[in-house]
């Protein structure tokens, strides 16, 4: 069968080892898969299948090092989720069973109990009896950390396969931001990490859900989910009629050719490897010495990073090999450079390096792009889009109060005077406040709120403005992140359970948000009051994120920055503002916490950033000198000029709202039933989803209406023409990407 496209060169900077054990485990593997009923009478496999597969090689590349009975184990778990995913495949998908998938998939949690003492169901299919036997052979050595975060990365891959099922019933294929959040879920590379705990080392449970370890294990997770895209494509998408791959999804959005979409797919692989290899450098040490981690879970973080690293590579060379792919003209994983890794190899199998797959000229030109941006361009006025935004804008009767209290409260707060001792301080004064209505996008926002909450959500909005504009001032133009380290942690030290725990404060800063956070958190539960500093929190280290990027003048990768976008904008943080008082309208909290709520925040989110992104492209990269914005970051990726990533970026934002949309519509209706909600707890869902929609509204009109943005309030003395309004046709035919040959 004819290749729809030829495989790229691929970034391979680490060279792939065999565990010396494979023989053996091929043998163990087979008859297990047979004792469990997955070979010849399951209507899903035989023999001669499964040792095409030769999942024994995939698990002796990807894990090198481990002794013979942890690889009979591992290569258990691969049997098993492999055959999960061809069962589902036949007996659901292509039946599009949607109920019986659904009671099919609720029957095997029960199946991963957290005390084995619990026991098990009695097994009805191969499926079941398999993960029983795995699951007691593999928890006994495990903490209980571990088995939660590997139960929910299992549950996880299992669950989401739902959204795979949904989407080919409908004949939907995802937007990018959509589908690498999603991939995360269903590709199970995120359920590859656990085991990879379990043959290396597990993480320390205090660093586990800190930044640096979730970035390792995401940036291992899309590139792992990628590589697979490319090799699986033509059996996937043009013999399965799966719509769930990275090539089929960029070639729909961008409208693009087959080859063209590859070859940009395998460059998104290429950045996360670099997102991973940065963070292994740059964060994890860094982690390390802020957590003051011992010697021994230096050493347990750094294994396990090593045994992501071997993954990779191992997993590449299985591609290559395996029956199961396309795999004809690809290079091997056998290259590596010292240079460019954490953790350079060394002994036998190391010497001959083919330096090509290190030094592909696609990887060489990302890296070289990242760390050569040229600050305060002139790029303005900004381009703006025809904005489509089907949410109704709706303003609270109490505006006019909102505005007359925020300016007295700023002024007695100290944000609009220079303070002794603080020379970045002087941001704002009186006019410029006024000109940026923060009460005007709190009117929107929340328009049913009291009189009371609105000017305490303008108070907030107002707060987190002045924040953003002083650290990029004051750290960032000295390049400071050690000193933006040492505000943030004193801004935390402020989020107390009791006020008058919290340190005097000494800025005005620390001093206006003590304030807010004893008006707010006052009354909260423990529960409630624990998450909204949850948020307050990642708001402001993901702001030290971007004093660090700054520092060394690191455009983010497209992915991370997408990710980090919604912490630095606040948007976690005034969406949980406006679901305050939900809590006791009968949702039960594990709602709030399901897949579907978080992707319609996560779309709602998107939209907000892209806004703000849009609006402020001149702001940030002409008068600031920024590098983060999503139109720069599309620049930088694509290597194209500002009118096409604008013209990408745009058309991203019309995705995410329908997006948003498809959720509402389709996604919530199936949540209710899935968890048995009534009346109530339904309507309060359907609130809310109204209450992401008046956001979204809100903050395009607040951008729409505000002195912040347009080129004359940027340059009053040299103003130019006003912002342009519409935008060429998207996609690939108005932005054609010119790939380097």
């Amino acid at each position: 069968m004819t290749q729809p496209f030829q495989l790229p060169d691929f970034y391979v900077p680490y060279p792939a080892r065999l565990n010396p054990h494979l023989e053996a485990a091929r043998t163990h593997t087979r008859q297990w898969a047979r004792a469990f009923g997955m070979l010849e009478g399951s209507g899903v496999w035989d023999e001669a299948d499964l040792d095409a597969h030769d999942y024994a090689l995939l698990c002796s590349y990807t894990h090198p090092d481990c002794d013979g009975d942890a690889l009979d184990l591992v290569t258990d778990w691969y049997v098993w989720v492999f055959f999960f995913d061809d069962h589902f495949l036949e007996v659901y998908k292509r039946t599009r069973d949607r109920e019986g998938a659904k009671k099919y998939l609720q029957g095997l949690a029960a199946f991963m109990p957290m005390d084995l003492a619990d026991g098990f169901p009695e097994p009805a299919n191969p499926v079941e009896a398999g993960l029983k036997d795995l699951w007691s052979r593999t928890v006994p050595r495990m903490s209980m950390d571990w088995r939660e975060r590997f139960s929910e990365s299992t549950r996880n891959l299992l669950d989401e396969s739902m959204w795979e099922l949904h989407n080919i019933g409908i004949g939907r294929v995802a937007n990018p931001l959509e589908y690498i959040e999603m991939r995360r879920k269903v590709g199970g590379a995120p359920w590859s990490a656990g085991l990879i705990e379990y043959v290396s080392a597990e993480v320390p449970a205090r660093v586990a859900h800190t930044r640096p370890l979730e970035v390792l294990r995401d940036a291992f997770a899309d590139a792992v989910h990628i590589r697979n895209d490319i090799f699986s494509y033509q059996r996937e998408v043009e013999q399965e009629g799966e719509l769930s791959n990275a090539i089929l999804v960029l070639e729909t959005f961008l409208g693009c050719t087959t080859q063209e979409a590859a070859d940009l797919s395998n460059d998104l692989l290429t950045s996360r490897l670099q997102q991973f290899e940065y963070t292994a450098l740059a964060e994890v040490p860094a982690l390390a010495a802020r957590h003051g981690l011992d010697l021994f879970e230096q050493a347990s973080v750094l294994a396990y990073a090593k045994g992501l690293q071997d993954w990779q590579s191992g997993g590449h060379e299985w591609h290559m090999v395996s029956s199961r792919y396309m795999n004809e003209g690809a290079k091997g994983a056998r290259a590596q450079t010292p240079l460019a890794l954490p953790f350079p190899p060394a002994g036998p199998g190391t010497a001959a390096l083919d330096l090509r797959s290190v030094f592909t000229p696609r990887s060489v030109e990302l890296r070289r792009r990242s760390f050569t941006h040229v600050p305060f361009q002139r790029v303005g006025p900004s381009l703006l889009p025809d904005f489509h935004m089907p949410f109704p804008l709706t303003l609270s009767p109490h505006l006019d109060r909102a505005r007359r209290e925020l300016l007295p409260w700023c002024r007695e707060m100290g944000l609009l005077d220079p303070q002794p001792g603080d020379p970045g301080s002087d941001i704002w004064d009186e006019d410029k406040l006024v000109g940026m209505d923060f009460a005007l996008c709190a009117a929107g926002i929340d328009p049913d709120a009291t009189p009371e909450a609105l000017s305490l959500s303008a108070r907030w909005l107002a707060w987190g403005t002045y924040a953003d504009d002083y650290y990029p001032k004051v750290f960032g133009s000295t390049k400071s992140p050690a000193g933006a380290r040492a505000a943030t942690d004193r801004l935390v030290s402020m989020l107390t359970d009791d006020p008058a725990q919290a340190p005097e404060p000494v800025t005005v800063m620390e001093r206006s948000l003590r304030e807010l956070w004893t008006r707010t958190a006052t009354g909260m539960s423990a529960a409630v009051r624990a998450e909204f500093r949850g948020h307050l929190s990642g708001m402001l280290d993901s702001w030290v994120w971007e004093i660090t990027n700054t520092a060394a003048n690191r455009i983010p990768d497209p992915v991370d920055y997408a990710e980090m976008r919604r912490l630095t904008f606040g948007s976690s943080l005034t969406m949980f503002l406006a679901r305050l008082g939900h809590e006791d309208d009968g949702v039960p909290p594990e709602v709030f916490r399901d897949g579907v709520i978080r992707s319609l925040e996560n779309a709602a989110a998107d939209v907000g950033c892209i806004t703000n992104d849009l609006f402020s492209y001149q702001k940030e990269i002409e008068v600031e000198g920024e590098v983060h914005n999503h139109v720069l970051v599309t620049q930088n990726f694509f290597g194209i000029d500002y009118p096409q990533a604008f013209a990408i970026v745009a058309d991203l934002m019309v995705q995410r709202v329908g997006e948003f949309v498809h959720i509402r519509d389709h996604q919530l209706p199936l949540l209710y039933e899935d968890h048995g909600l009534d009346s109530g707890a339904r309507a309060s869902l359907d609130a809310y989803a109204r209450e992401l929609g008046d956001w979204m509204a809100a903050v395009l009109n607040w951008h729409r209406s505000v002195r912040r943005y347009r080129d004359e309030d940027l340059h009053p003395k040299t103003a130019g023409p006003a912002p342009r309004a519409g935008h060429p046709s998207f996609g690939m035919s108005a932005a054609r990407i010119s790939l380097p040959a």
